[in-house]
């Protein structure tokens, strides 16, 4: 892909050197990737079949389950499978395929949240015209936009990696292939393609965040006027799209909005997007919903 290039595979220097930590490692990990397996699934199946898949923010939900599990795939096996291994090798074309994916799947779910974020606005702002705006047609555009989107950003991020040049140095500082580290491996220099990064990954971050926490504020003022119970019903889905609007933007930006330089937490930080978001999501939606929890046990009670 670039002729430049005399690099066909690097070495992913993982999260630590240490053989009883990546034992550690390999144990928790393994478990938290089975557990959002586990858990997104249940939540797509809870939802597919009750009639919560009629309402949008369910909707959505499902779309989210169904992201997280393609996002946090495209590290986690690779990082627990490394765990084990003397040699953490990827290939040049397989880093490329790897950095592609990850932010193709996050860039779906940054706008996936943010239709999430919309479809609140719209049932507590304007709750007469919900159904009307909130139709199934509006749902299943704004999940084709989420894609494009995800599409633009990740082939961005892609293009920019092609264009780097490799002389030899191939020992990736992380558990995988992202763009940061390899600008650091690159023999060119790299502060436009830094720049670049921060306007493709950071501000589009820095955007979305703003503009989530921004519609939310209005929701939670809009809220003033509505009965005591509808107010608590309505806190309790906003709390938890906040909790993940937060847990997931705040990582996120830490690496992506400054300068093209790389720090050694930089891994810790990355697994809290690439698998502790993924991790807490089905918990955060489910346990402070009972509109979830109760097809729910009706669902897995019946088939067992």
């Amino acid at each position: 892909m670039n002729n430049k290039n005399n690099v066909t595979e690097f070495i992913l220097l993982g999260l630590s050197q240490n053989n009883q930590i990546q034992i550690l490692c390999f144990v928790i990990f393994l478990f938290c990737y089975m557990a959002i397996l586990m858990g997104n699934m249940i939540v797509i199946i809870s939802v597919t079949c009750s009639q919560l898949l009629e309402q949008p923010m369910y909707f959505f939900l499902t779309y989210l389950s169904f992201m997280d599990i393609c996002y946090t795939s495209t590290v986690t096996p690779k990082l627990i499978s490394d765990m084990l291994a003397e040699r953490k090798n990827i290939s040049y074309t397989n880093c490329l395929i790897q950095l592609f994916t990850m932010h193709f799947f996050g860039g779906v779910e940054v706008f996936i949240l943010t239709g999430m974020a919309y479809d609140r606005y719209v049932a507590i702002c304007k709750p007469l015209h919900y159904m009307a705006i909130m139709n199934r047609e509006k749902c299943n555009a704004l999940v084709l936009f989420a894609c494009g989107g995800g599409f633009l950003h990740s082939f961005a991020q892609f293009l920019l990696a092609v264009l780097l040049p490799f002389c030899g140095l191939n020992e990736i500082d992380h558990y995988f292939c992202d763009i940061y580290p390899l600008l650091k491996l690159a023999c060119t220099n790299t502060h436009r393609f830094g720049l670049l990064v921060i306007a493709n990954s950071g501000m589009m971050a820095l955007v979305v965040f703003m503009v989530l926490m921004a519609s939310y504020s209005v929701i939670l003022y809009t809220l003033r006027a509505h009965s005591s119970e509808s107010r608590q019903k309505a806190l309790s889905t906003c709390g938890s799209h906040i909790t993940v609007v937060i847990l997931f933007f705040g990582p996120v930006l830490f690496i992506y909005i400054r300068p093209a330089t790389t720090f050694q937490e930089d891994k810790l930080v990355a697994v809290f997007y690439t698998i502790g978001t993924p991790f807490l999501n089905p918990l955060i939606y489910t346990l402070r919903n009972k509109e979830v929890k109760t097809p729910m046990r009706k669902l897995w009670n019946r088939d067992l």
